[in-house]
């Protein structure tokens, strides 16, 4: 393994960040698991490209293993995932030419990504045309002369990274909320951690996105510079950020929610490519999205509360929506799982931005959000079913079960005694699960748990959402649960979801043909 670049990979820290949402790290970090995080870390950046196929398929060995660190896992642990994950990876490879301060916006998303058919005439000697690398090295420079916040203004949040002369527009947050949120998870975990290698990782894995929402991220506005408004507030107008609604009060999320679901023109269609799903409901809906996002007004006053109506509608989505009741499998959905695992890293981005950039992280997450949603199908939102049913208060792991003592309390028999922490159980078996995203699900839910598990029913009772009286702090507790029975207790013996399969798929897809095993892996350097 390679050895620990100082400079870019120093000591993962947390809290730096004048961050009220903080995620924790939790008990069980040790200088081995340290050293075995930093040395995997230096030795993917040197080694692996950001894709690990030519289809774009995104390369976890950050996200998982700095997770797995924060949950506590051993050094063994990290060290098995980072060889597994690593067998995939594709090389890392020198650019045509490298980036620069004068051309930075002239490749973006200019990283080739094929089909499945060419993939398989390119051949495993092929490398394509890419600028990854050269973005890397580019923003490796910048962060030795500027903070987080700094660049992610210049480089994301501002005027001249979203729009500039003719048709050629940067669209730069566009970029960062492409591909299901990725390149802001991989920057969001750099922040985080205060890891300067991992966020310029993720601005790098930024550029070259394709911009995905131009529907969401128009040009159009910024055309008559002689308006009033400055750039940046009409961009802000445009995607649904500088309206303030008809009695210019902010709306909270679960009630834009309640609008998109009685929407029936929102309602699922059968589509034209439904590979391209995303696309045909971006297209589809992207107009009703911004005008219920221009609902959800946001003010300087009460940002912060933006950001928990963030957590709690991305974990109802998940977590209520893929609930069909006992007697059926949890439905644990691939994409709007993505909404969870990505919602932890806001608060940390947010901390360091100004507030009008902050207004824009916030509602552009909410709009892209809203149209996955849509594109999967709009499930719907069983508040009563979900909320009701008692057997998801209180998870336990199947298997053989210690006997408690005579003084154990509440009671030897009693199934507190035996799981008396529920989530120490579902972190102990997502250490040792082999999917690369379930242990993303469960830091954030458990992180939202310890923040708002303690929320009483009744207190959305205001929002137009149906029965959001019920809802209580018991969602991220219940989703976890329901998490780990349908992707398997690993630690406690059972398979992981899809084991038997050609090419183990973890999470369920409803609705999607997955490619053929040769069409998931990457072609080898």
């Amino acid at each position: 393994m390679a050895a620990i670049d100082e400079k870019y990979f120093p000591v993962p820290s947390s809290g730096a960040n004048n961050n009220s949402l903080a995620p924790r790290i939790w008990p069980g970090i040790s200088p081995e698991s340290i050293n075995t995080l930093r040395k995997a870390l230096t030795e993917n950046q040197k080694k692996h490209h950001v894709f690990f196929n030519f289809r774009g398929f995104h390369n976890h060995i950050p996200h998982t293993l700095l997770t797995l660190w924060a949950l506590g896992a051993d050094a063994a642990i990290l060290q098995k995932t980072n060889e597994e994950n690593s067998k995939d990876q594709r090389d890392a490879f020198i650019s045509p030419n490298p980036i620069t301060k004068d051309n930075w916006k002239d490749y973006l998303g200019d990283e080739k990504c094929v089909s499945s058919l060419q993939s398989l005439f390119l051949g495993r000697f092929s490398q394509l045309r890419s600028y990854y690398q050269g973005y890397l090295e580019f923003f490796k420079s910048e962060v030795t002369e500027k903070d987080f916040g700094t660049i992610l203004e210049e480089y994301v949040f501002s005027s001249g990274a979203n729009f500039g002369a003719g048709d050629k527009n940067p669209g730069m947050l566009n970029r960062f909320f492409a591909g299901l949120f990725h390149p802001l998870i991989h920057t969001g975990l750099g922040v985080e951690f205060g890891l300067p290698g991992t966020f310029a990782e993720g601005l790098a894995q930024t550029a070259v996105h394709k911009a995905e929402s131009p529907e969401l991220f128009p040009s159009s506005l910024f055309n008559d510079a002689s308006k009033a408004e400055s750039l940046a507030s009409q961009f802000a107008n445009k995607v649904g950020l500088g309206d303030k609604g008809e009695a210019g009060k902010d709306i909270h999320a679960f009630t834009v929610l309640a609008r998109v679901l009685a929407n029936p023109a929102l309602a699922p269609v059968e589509l034209k490519n439904p590979m391209g799903f995303y696309k045909e409901n971006l297209v589809n809906s992207g107009e009703t999205i911004k005008k219920y996002v221009d609902e959800w007004i946001v003010g300087e006053e009460n940002l912060q509360e933006k950001v928990k109506e963030l957590i709690w509608i991305c974990s109802l989505i998940y977590g209520v929506g893929g609930f069909e009741g006992s007697d059926k499998p949890f439905n644990a959905d691939f994409f709007t799982m993505h909404f969870v695992t990505a919602s932890i890293f806001i608060s940390s981005i947010f901390s360091i931005l100004k507030p009008s950039s902050q207004v824009l992280l916030l509602k552009g997450y909410l709009a892209i959000t809203l149209v996955w949603y849509i594109a999967r199908h709009r499930y719907p939102i069983d508040i009563p079913r979900f909320f009701n049913d008692s057997s998801l208060l209180h998870p336990a792991p199947p298997g053989a079960h210690p006997t408690p003592h005579a003084a154990a309390y509440p009671s030897p028999t009693s199934s507190q005694a035996i799981t008396p922490e529920p989530w120490l159980a579902i972190i102990q078996s997502t250490l040792t699960h082999p999917d690369d995203h379930i242990s993303k699900l469960q830091r954030a839910l458990s992180e939202f748990s310890s923040r708002f598990g303690g929320i009483a029913k009744g207190v959305f009772s205001n929002t137009e959402l149906k029965d959001a009286d019920l809802i209580d702090g018991t969602l991220f507790l219940r989703a976890a649960g329901l998490t780990t029975a349908r992707l398997g207790w690993v630690r406690e013996g059972q398979p992981p979801l899809g084991a038997d399969s050609p090419v183990p798929v973890v999470w369920d897809r409803r609705g999607l043909s997955l490619p053929p095993p040769s069409e998931l892996r990457p072609s080898r350097k």
